[in-house]
């Protein structure tokens, strides 16, 4: 690998010493605030566009909103918001009246839930189950060993279409929930409006990923020290 290729990940210096944090900070060899100046001047000049420069300070507004007692000092963090509160916050700090939920069928009961939440904050929601249009797979190519459930019909997720309904419906801003790997980088491909994602997909941790990167030398401990390729699982 390239040692100049942005690793930030890696870095192991003390956070309140990183280049990234402090004027007179430090970095790697590979810090990309040190070495990626032309990446950094192009960012700043798409923040100049308003609309833009609008949306990231209320998105930065929201941040600090999500705190409390920031005047103590020493400050210590004090979080209090819950990402479904920041949502709807946010949605409201941007004006936002029409929000679009585009959901996996497998979260439909919490999809409901969190659209008369929404509803109920004064937005009118317009919600897209992820088999919209019922497509068979047979559509992409895919041999019936491929399927789910081996020798019935299966309908495909239908990312795109999820975002053209959307689309059409002229959401202000929208809300994935629970969709596939890939299937959610289709849809933020291709809807218009800003997105936000509520929940993303996980089927064995109760759709929180994130759990298998704390238990990673302990239950999951495989995936560190068992690496294995696609051809090695499926073989």
């Amino acid at each position: 690998m390239d040692k100049n290729l942005a690793r930030c990940a890696s870095c192991a210096i003390k956070r309140h010493e990183k280049a990234c944090r402090a004027q007179d900070g430090k970095g790697p060899a590979f810090c990309p605030t040190n070495n990626y100046g032309g990446a950094i001047e192009r960012g700043r000049e798409r923040y100049a566009d308003s609309e833009i420069a609008g949306f990231a300070r209320q998105a930065s507004i929201q941040e600090a909103m999500c705190y409390i007692e920031r005047e103590a000092k020493p400050y210590v963090l004090f979080p209090v918001k819950p990402r479904l509160e920041e949502i709807c916050e946010f949605a409201e700090r941007m004006g936002y009246r029409r929000l679009g939920l585009a959901f996996c069928g497998g979260l439909h009961s919490e999809a409901s839930v969190l659209a008369g939440i929404l509803e109920k904050h004064g937005f009118e929601v317009v919600s897209v189950v992820c088999k919209v249009g019922c497509v068979p797979k047979e559509t992409l190519g895919l041999k019936e060993e491929e399927k789910v459930s081996i020798g019935s019909f299966e309908a495909m997720c239908n990312p795109i279409t999820q975002a053209e309904v959307l689309n059409e419906a002229e959401t202000e801003f929208n809300i994935i929930m629970g969709l596939c790997v890939g299937h959610d980088s289709l849809f933020l491909k291709n809807a218009k409006a800003m997105t936000t994602v509520f929940a993303v997909k996980d089927r064995v941790l109760g759709h929180n990923p994130i759990a298998a990167l704390y238990t990673s030398e302990s239950y999951y401990q495989r995936f560190v020290k068992r690496p294995r390729s696609i051809n090695e699982k499926n073989g």
